[in-house]
């Protein structure tokens, strides 16, 4: 049994050392309460201070010191619960993730709270839980992912949008925003994009309304449009080892015709050959190029 110096607080408020007390003694002074997770926020409170106490001088890993942890965070359940009753309005499926999260933000609270400062654990408690699950809803609920400057910069443009909005009877205009939040034009432009972020439709959805003619509509019927260059990419992967086929001369009047964009006479040009016969090395070129292509598909 591990042995230790603790520092006891005494009935009538005086503080005592007694050195050499046993890890066991120390719990055996505890009001041990039978189910941890029925004490009522009011008794958590007083029988908190002392578990605190315990855990100050109680060495960690121990079995006593575990106990005292665990049982802290039991008795204090139901302030993660009063924590996420701030967030009820996210939905009961969302619910059971918020009090999870609140938990881990209570069992840090635990970690990190000093008796030393003589602060109200729900007073230190609180915040912590609630800035935990307020991360979980900034790293998880945007469908694509921005710049935390940029999410606060959201939340707080939705405030300065209806601060503004009932003050002037109209909808703000950027400059409007600006000012009153001290952001550049630029920043509130940026803001507002990032909001487009935070939510996201599938394009598979089916559409209800008048823009869809059926229930079978989806958001992809109606936006976007066919982009031929895409089609031509397989091409251009089977073309290239046919090409690499070619000699020199023959790739090079490919380049100054569909590359550089030379005319048939210019070619003849660099190449000191008339017009007529590019146009008949090119006809070759591609039939040749043309032949390799339908071998490939077939």
């Amino acid at each position: 049994m591990a042995t230790v110096s603790a520092a006891i607080t005494t009935a009538d408020g005086t503080t005592a050392v007694a050195a050499g007390t046993h890890s066991h003694d120390l719990l055996e002074s505890l009001d041990r309460p039978e189910a941890p997770l029925l004490v009522s926020p009011q008794d958590a409170r007083e029988l908190s201070r002392q578990f605190f106490a315990r855990l100050a001088v109680l060495e960690e890993g121990t079995h006593e010191y575990q106990y005292v942890r665990n049982t802290l965070i039991e008795m204090n359940l139901s302030l993660v619960r009063y924590a996420a009753g701030r967030f009820r309005s996210r939905g009961a499926d969302e619910m059971e993730d918020i009090v999870q999260v609140g938990t881990i933000g209570l069992i840090k609270a635990i970690d990190r709270f000093d008796v030393s400062r003589e602060v109200e654990f729900t007073t230190f408690a609180v915040p912590c839980i609630v800035g935990e699950i307020k991360r979980f809803f900034r790293d998880t609920s945007w469908a694509v992912h921005v710049p935390r400057r940029l999410q606060e910069a959201r939340v707080e443009l939705a405030k300065a949008t209806e601060e503004l909005r009932s003050r002037l009877g109209r909808t703000p205009t950027v400059r409007e925003l600006s000012e009153l939040m001290s952001l550049t034009e630029e920043e509130v432009i940026e803001a507002r994009k990032a909001s487009n972020a935070y939510n996201s439709a599938s394009l598979d959805a089916a559409l209800s309304g008048d823009a869809a003619q059926d229930s079978e509509a989806a958001l992809a019927d109606f936006i976007g449009e066919e982009e031929r260059a895409l089609e031509l990419i397989e091409d251009f992967h089977s073309l290239a080892p046919l090409i690499a086929q070619l000699d020199d001369r023959d790739r090079r009047i490919l380049h100054m015709r569909f590359v550089m964009e030379l005319t048939q006479a210019q070619i003849g040009e660099q190449l000191d050959i008339s017009q007529m016969h590019v146009s008949r090395l090119l006809n070759r070129i591609i039939k040749r190029l043309r032949k390799g292509l339908l071998e490939t598909a077939a």
